[in-house]
């Protein structure tokens, strides 16, 4: 196993054989680079030439970005910093919000899988360990049209230390002593989880029912108390009851009684003990 004071660089070679060369392969290129501002604002840069599953990975991002802008980074080679590019020829536009959710699903299975610990998705598309979060998912829109061009990227702490960790409700692999932290093997596993997801979806027209059956059952935030933040500085406090089938999180507000569907808005898992919430 790699330690912490041993951070090897990705294996680009073996890497393209088992992703774009060989018999398993589900995409159609995938490129390292040393460092970048931010892989997804790359692979949005390029998307015109850009083929159809083209895969970018980063050793260190320097203006990496998670939901809101807010910023993502951690010292080299310590993370997964992955950007993927997918074209959706034929999708309704209304369904791609399901993309980075179907991301969520394939980076859970992979670390369930195969580093052994027990990962679960926070709504919509935090991955998170006993409650911390070792990685976030964003998707962008690079092209509309017939065949709308979507980017998502993916940030997975591997080997941050705890003083590494860009805040304490965060953890990585190593930490969590995960059975494999070598980013080659863990790389290989989500990329073919993504490509294998969205053969499925694909498959299935784009019918989202199964989708968010999947979707629902690894996310932890079904079932809890839950505080969303809503655009305009609302808030509602509740249970999170359900995911439905556009992905939109489903909250019993626990004033009123009354079922709110969110799509968008910052939420908060509550422990019990947190006053005014039973």
């Amino acid at each position: 196993m790699w330690t912490n004071l041993d951070r090897p660089p990705l294996d680009l070679a073996a890497l393209r054989r088992a992703l774009v060369d060989g018999p398993q392969a589900s995409w159609s290129r995938f490129d390292v680079v040393e460092s970048t501002g931010s892989t997804n604002a790359d692979l949005i840069a390029q998307a015109d030439g850009l083929a159809d599953r083209t895969a970018l990975v980063a050793e260190h991002q320097d203006s990496g970005r998670g939901r809101h802008a807010r910023p993502f980074s951690g010292p080299p080679r310590s993370q997964l910093l992955l950007s993927v590019l997918v074209r959706f020829p034929g999708i309704d536009p209304a369904v791609l919000g399901w993309l980075p959710l179907l991301a969520g699903v394939a980076v859970v299975d992979a670390l369930r899988t195969v580093a052994a610990v027990d990962a679960a998705l926070k709504w919509p598309n935090d991955v998170l360990i006993e409650g911390r979060k070792v990685a976030g998912i964003l998707a962008e829109v690079a092209q509309h049209g017939s065949a709308p061009t979507v980017v998502v990227g993916i940030g997975l702490n591997v080997s941050l230390s705890e003083s590494e960790l860009p805040v304490p409700t965060a953890t990585s692999l190593v930490l969590e002593k995960a059975a494999v932290v070598d980013r080659d093997t863990l790389l290989r596993a989500i990329l073919r989880g993504i490509g294998a997801e969205i053969d499925s979806w694909r498959n299935s027209n784009w019918n989202t029912e199964q989708l968010a059956n999947r979707y629902r059952e690894r996310c932890d935030t079904i079932g809890r108390g839950v505080r969303v933040e809503l655009p305009g500085e609302k808030q509602i406090l509740g249970d999170a009851t359900d995911v439905d089938n556009q992905g939109r999180i489903v909250v019993r507000d626990g004033n009123t009684g009354e079922l709110i569907a969110v799509a968008a808005g910052d939420v908060t898992h509550l422990r019990a003990i947190d006053p005014g919430h039973h």
